[in-house]
């Protein structure tokens, strides 16, 4: 919010509706639209509202919007989300952990793995391996020390982990290879032993590029197929030093195997965003729905997480459009609970909560949740899982043991949440608003 948005806002907040109703509906009109941008949304396509079921809405006229504006705020109460069983923070030598991911392995036990950062800086590019840290207790404790999953075998780094249990009892463990901004590429190894060891990396992209794929997204659909999405970036010039060699506008895309990830391919269709926009698609992730669709979202630039469905097991996709859920440019976790409904974890950015957000509008804060029942289309039961919006939250991953689920994502102060790390136990009830 610029300071002359700021001032209309507190003079439009001080003003009695009588006069307001008396400026005219030009005035009005200009108004509404400064406060649909505040709300950190994109004025020309703003088509839904934060209610109580987070359900689309025609947009209310002016008179109404003002009304909301002039009302006091309250911060929306909710219980504690759980408990915090690690903190991950960063140190000398280790200036930033994040990107987790859970597998649940025999016994119970829960095997976290995650992106840490070695050296002194925690840039993208900077020197990064993926360790694994182990629960035996279904995420109440962890053990003490990590264990190495990946060693550095790259010109940057490797992270971005994802786990996932096969069809025939095997473990994936996927990850990024960085090489250049023109070079980065998701890599899958296997494990026969519960994590113990780990088989020969095999490529999930044939093609030469920088592929963006972030934590916690490799699936496995009903059929057996193996699913990534990711976010394809062109390279414009030669020159790699130059900034402007790098596009930051995402490519939708997704790679399949139907082999237990023996061989790679690409899907049919590719997608980006058909508006303008500075992000394109960024960061894709994908669920399979209980009809056996399959719903892929996105962050972007545009105020909003963007969608796309297909019918065909990610052969072909619907036209990206914009959901329900505001968010700033940061990625979102979507997982299946036990009881068939939806979860998303995200920062939602919408007023509604009553808290005093920070005018950076790139700030990952709060972070919160919110449950869908019918694939996705409409979503209820949000709450707040951190509301501290002096701090940060990222890439947050789900995983479902037992009556619980399992969160890990980055939690800082700097405003990408990036350089430290937390897993937070949370029971499923808690989500539907039951205190356990």
């Amino acid at each position: 919010m610029t300071k002359l948005e700021s001032r209309i806002l507190r003079l439009m907040t001080a003003m009695p509706m009588w006069l307001l109703m008396g400026l005219g509906p030009g005035v009005l009109a200009a108004f509404a639209v400064i406060i649909l941008y505040t709300a950190g949304g994109d004025a020309g396509t703003d088509r839904y509202r934060m209610g109580p079921r987070l359900e689309p809405a025609t947009p209310p006229p002016p008179s109404i919007l003002l009304l909301k504006a002039a009302q006091s705020t309250q911060i929306f109460q909710t219980p504690p989300a759980g408990e915090v069983t690690l903190h991950l923070p960063h140190g000398p030598g280790n200036p930033r952990n994040c990107m987790g991911a859970f597998v649940t392995l025999a016994g119970g036990r829960v095997l976290l793995a995650y992106q840490h950062h070695t050296g002194e800086d925690w840039d993208d590019m900077s020197p990064a391996v993926v360790t694994g840290r182990i629960s035996e207790d279904g995420g109440r404790t962890w053990a003490a020390q990590d264990r190495l999953l990946v060693a550095n075998d790259a010109a940057c780094n490797v992270g971005g982990p994802s786990l996932l249990r096969l069809d025939d009892g095997r473990i994936g463990l996927w990850y990024h290879r960085m090489q250049s901004l023109a070079d980065c590429r998701l890599w899958m190894r296997t494990s026969a032993d519960e994590g113990e060891s780990w088989g020969e990396p095999v490529l999930c992209m044939p093609a030469p590029g920088y592929f963006v794929i972030a934590n916690q997204r490799a699936v496995r659909l009903a059929g057996g197929r193996l699913m990534v999405p990711a976010a394809y970036h062109r390279t414009r010039l030669d020159d790699l030093s130059d900034p402007a060699a790098f596009d930051l506008r995402g490519i939708w895309m997704f790679f399949l195997s139907d082999d237990a990830g023996q061989t790679w391919r690409e899907a049919a269709d590719w997608w980006t965003l058909p508006r303008a926009s500075v992000s394109g698609a960024h960061e894709p992730g994908v669920v399979e729905l209980a009809d056996g669709s399959i719903w892929s979202w996105a962050r972007t630039s545009t105020g909003r997480q963007w969608q796309m469905r297909s019918e065909d097991g990610g052969e072909r996709w619907s036209l990206p459009a914009p959901t329900h859920l505001r968010s700033p440019i940061s990625p979102m976790a979507v997982a299946t609970l036990p009881t068939g409904d939806l979860l998303a974890v995200w920062n939602d950015r919408d007023r509604r909560w009553g808290l005093p957000l920070p005018d950076l509008a790139s700030r990952r804060t709060p972070l919160t949740c919110a449950l869908s029942s019918d694939g996705a289309r409409t979503w209820h039961s949000a709450q707040l899982i951190e509301s501290d919006v002096t701090r940060a939250y990222s890439y947050p991953a789900i995983h479902v043991v037992g009556d619980a689920v399992l969160l890990a994502y980055g939690c800082s102060e700097d405003p990408s949440g990036l350089p430290e790390m937390c897993v937070r136990r949370v029971p499923i009830g808690w989500f539907y608003g039951r205190a356990e």
